[in-house]
């Protein structure tokens, strides 16, 4: 059997190898979750774990200390930081710490500045948990979690996507699709597509290699995942508001539209104004943030 060698087939073989050349999750990052995990464990076995890197202690204890978990007063100690915030929140940290290096590059494929990505993605997390509490009945730290995930996918695509950034923009603009249409088209694959393939190798939790394969086209959510309706629907359509409000958007940024399905699940077909209203303030209190500290 003869090997396609067609340009696509071949920059389709050099993404997938690029996908496995992604680093692992350093190994103490995922027996640290897996301590998180462990209902026997206490706050001084995950602290024990947690302090195996001290780069990663630094950046727990700063995002601990941020504006954002209210916290009213400092912590200094992983294992008080651990007992004060809870399993799920400090499952947010170690892995928001742990991805940020991949994110806080430039992706110049996608017309991003260096932090761009991280900010937008931020953005989408704290979105995506707003509108749970909204809603209801939906992990938030799960939705945040998802939401900083969803577009992993952009670390392998930026550079392929620079090289075809012509033609995939001429295809935006002249067939009116949305950007992820035109990658898929040009490429072989679209981000949300890779993202899902990166998350699966590092052995994440399912729902979020979903949430981020589908996070542009919630109603091509398998049957058999719906029971991933929710998160995929809550990110989907934070990501869009992010888009919207122009927060960290990239070249990919236009011909999205929030699924009116997704909006009428929750009963906020007739809300999004005032979704878009109080997003902007949380973006606003968000940037603030962003000035005065590292959030990772």
């Amino acid at each position: 059997m003869s090997i396609d060698g067609s340009p696509k087939e071949i920059i389709k073989r050099r993404i997938l190898k690029r996908v496995k050349d992604i680093p692992s999750l350093p190994q103490f990052v995922i027996l640290t979750l897996k301590k998180i995990d462990d209902e026997r464990s206490s706050a001084s076995d995950v602290a024990k774990s947690l302090s195996k890197d001290q780069g990663l202690v630094v950046r727990v204890l700063r995002l601990a200390n941020s504006a954002y978990y209210g916290i009213p007063r400092t912590i200094t100690s992983v294992t008080e930081a651990v007992a004060l915030l809870g399993f799920k929140t400090l499952r947010s940290i170690v892995l928001a710490a742990s991805i940020y290096p991949y994110m806080a590059e430039s992706q110049k494929g996608y017309a991003l500045d260096k932090g761009e990505l991280w900010r937008h993605s931020l953005g989408v997390a704290y979105l995506s948990r707003y509108i749970g509490e909204k809603v209801g009945g939906i992990d938030l730290e799960e939705a945040y979690l998802a939401g900083l995930l969803h577009d992993i996918g952009k670390i392998v695509l930026n550079e392929y996507v620079r090289y075809g950034y012509s033609v995939i923009n001429k295809m935006v603009e002249e067939k009116s699709i949305p950007f992820t249409y035109a990658e898929r088209e040009v490429l072989g694959f679209d981000h949300a597509e890779i993202g899902g393939m990166i998350i699966d190798q590092w052995a994440l939790p399912e729902i979020y290699s979903i949430v981020a394969r589908y996070h542009h086209t919630p109603e091509q959510l398998p049957e058999e995942k719906q029971s991933y309706r929710a998160i995929v629907d809550i990110v989907h359509v934070a990501n869009v508001m992010c888009l919207i409000l122009g927060f960290g958007l990239g070249a990919d940024g236009l011909q999205h539209n929030i699924s009116e399905e997704a909006l009428e699940r929750f009963n906020l077909k007739d809300k999004v104004e005032e979704l878009l209203s109080e997003a902007v303030n949380i973006l606003y209190q968000l940037d603030e943030e962003m000035k005065t500290e590292e959030i990772v």
